[in-house]
């Protein structure tokens, strides 16, 4: 466990990267004509680094064997399952309620999520109490990512598309409390291993169903190599969550992992030929390193239940 200050630094970092991979994944699927190609780049990516992982680290081999050797629930594994929804989800809902009211329904359902998920003994930094601080953190987060897509086109509201995205968030919450119960017995590079092999398995039905498989031969495949790191982007993301989420819980790491979020999104926007700085990103990301720390005021105060 790392002090928490170390923690909302290295997850802050993770929602950087996260923005970054979301862009790369994004235009690959425009430039190849399938936008759920580009989630099949991410996770080929991400497989060929977890392989290269089990031939360098012995951390990693030995971790899958004392998973092979414990014998968890089944359903422990299913965290990478909750991943390839959450991927194929947003493919089709974005275009339809727009990116603005997808991520904050998304944003609502992780922090609810995580909320309720801290409370139970299912996330492995024990379970953490529903106090005002906790619940005042996750509001404001929700209101600080509402004021950053300040602006933004808003699409068809459609009151089922909208659940699906809070249901898209609540599941993120579901998908890092079992991937923390694994590396808790095991270690995060064994998680993250069993993380992506899963959500890879998912994936390929799915691409065969959507034709996304049967038009990887005639794509036209991008030259530049930064839309290719969308993998090992996802590695890093994924062993950072890991190791934030033991130390400061779903809430706190989900509140973090938005605010470096919507710091990336600042950054990528002021790249060449992007949008510019946008005030209303700037004071919601602010906000939500906020909304950090007045929930941590109660993870300090509550002692986790054993």
């Amino acid at each position: 466990m790392l002090p928490g200050w170390a923690a909302i630094g290295l997850t802050v970092l993770a929602g950087v990267g996260s923005a970054a991979q979301n862009l790369a994944n994004a235009e690959m699927g425009e430039r190849t004509g399938h936008p759920i190609i580009g989630a099949l780049v991410n996770n080929a990516g991400g497989v060929a680094l977890v392989l290269l992982g089990l031939l360098a680290l012995p951390s990693m081999r030995s971790g899958l064997g004392v998973l092979r050797r414990t014998r968890l629930p089944w359903w422990t594994y299913l965290g990478g399952l909750c991943g390839a929804f959450f991927i194929v989800a947003a493919t089709y809902v974005v275009p339809v309620l727009g990116v603005a009211v997808y991520t904050i329904a998304q944003v609502a359902g992780n922090s609810g999520g995580g909320l309720v998920v801290d409370r139970t003994r299912l996330a492995p930094a024990g379970r953490m109490g529903l106090t005002r601080s906790r619940v005042a953190g996750a509001l404001l987060g929700i209101a600080a990512v509402a004021l950053a897509q300040f602006g933004r086109p808003v699409g068809d509201l459609a009151v089922g598309l909208v659940l699906l995205g809070v249901a898209c968030g609540v599941l993120i919450a579901v998908q890092g409390a079992l991937n923390g119960r694994i590396s808790t017995v095991a270690n995060p590079a064994a998680a993250t291993a069993v993380n992506f092999g899963v959500s890879s398995a998912a994936m390929l039905p799915v691409a065969a169903v959507t034709g996304a498989l049967a038009q990887l031969g005639t794509a036209d495949w991008p030259d530049e190599w930064y839309l290719y790191v969308g993998g090992p982007l996802g590695v890093a993301i994924t062993v950072a969550l890991l190791v934030g989420i033991r130390s400061m819980g779903l809430l706190r790491t989900g509140l973090a992992l938005v605010a470096g979020q919507l710091g990336g999104a600042l950054l990528l926007d002021l790249r060449p030929g992007g949008p510019g700085a946008s005030l209303a990103v700037l004071v919601g990301a602010v906000l939500t390193l906020l909304a950090v720390v007045v929930s941590g005021r109660a993870a300090r105060g509550t002692p986790a239940a054993t």
